[in-house]
């Protein structure tokens, strides 16, 4: 029965006009999730038959293709249509796959924490076991990649009820992790914000359900072209969540490679980070300046 504390309803039609640079009506950003798996624990499965062995050739190989393989299939897509990915970077990548990193900064991707692995969800922390923790992920990406991250979200979008609070003290600005909204919008923890991400139009539950690849590019078109039509009067926000070993596989490669094609051409479109969505969202409506009492200790339904 716990009231959610982190954040107000705010229906659509009832705030502040949003405008992008440019004159653009959607800010489009890539979600690029690059993640390491633990080869003796579950994680995301294409075939939950063996998701409970250890180990698990079948499932593992699956999510492994995508740091060996799939994110340079990816990354040659992004090149080609100029596009920054902002990455969902867990930390233990920096040791596992320098190669990824150094290709991103090479690229100057916006990077955001990611929890350490996706193979252990980002919960069932206190709050100063919480708080170290983060100030280890958090610090491990800033080292390798050499940008502290501004943005989270959790591995399988996962957070305590402390997360939040915890970030600010850290100096992150927003999180993914509430993917209700087509704009950013304040949470209640002061200087932090809740950017779009997306579940529906990521390609690890599309292609899990079924969608075929001209599907997919038809629904990326059909997002932006609704994102579009609805802000004639503030801007929207469109978030295209992209996993290495889901949309790296040879035959759904030209498809993505069509999506961002369509996207790369739309002259209403801001191509950019999510780090760049919350700045200008910020710089245009900064957030309450004072703490709400007792934040953080009671539950978010």
């Amino acid at each position: 029965m716990a009231e959610n504390k982190l954040f107000t309803y705010s229906p659509i039609s009832e705030r502040p006009a949003i405008t992008w640079p440019g004159g653009a009506r959607v800010a489009v950003y890539v979600g690029l999730n690059v993640e390491h798996f633990l080869v003796d624990r579950p994680s995301t499965s294409i075939w939950p038959g063996s998701a409970n062995l250890v180990p698990d050739p079948l499932n593992y190989g699956w999510r492994d293709y995508g740091a060996r393989v799939g994110i340079w299939r990816t990354i040659e897509s992004l090149d080609r249509h100029g596009i920054r990915a902002s990455v969902l970077l867990n930390s233990a990548v920096a040791h596992h796959y320098p190669q990824i990193i150094e290709a991103g900064r090479a690229r100057n991707w916006a990077w955001l924490a990611h929890g350490r692995t996706n193979s252990i969800l980002h919960t069932g922390m206190e709050r100063d076991e919480e708080r170290q923790f983060l100030t280890d992920v958090i610090d491990t990406i800033a080292t390798a990649t050499g940008q502290r991250p501004r943005g989270w979200m959790g591995p399988g979008l996962t957070e305590t009820f402390h997360t939040p609070e915890l970030l600010a003290e850290l100096g992150l600005s927003y999180v993914l992790d509430w993917t209700n909204d087509d704009q950013p919008y304040p949470l209640t923890v002061p200087g932090m914000i809740s950017v779009p991400y997306s579940v529906e139009l990521n390609d690890l539950i599309l292609f899990g359900k079924g969608c075929s690849g001209p599907e997919f590019v038809r629904m990326v078109r059909d997002q932006y072209e609704q994102l579009h039509a609805d802000s004639e009067h503030s801007g929207r926000v469109m978030a295209l969540a992209l996993h290495p070993f889901v949309i790296g596989q040879p035959f759904r490669h030209k498809y993505l490679d069509q999506a961002l094609e369509f996207l790369a051409g739309q002259e209403g479109a801001w191509l950019t980070t999510s780090d760049e969505i919350a700045e200008e969202y910020l710089r245009q409506h900064p957030t309450h300046p004072t703490r709400p009492r007792e934040l953080g200790d009671h539950p978010v339904a």
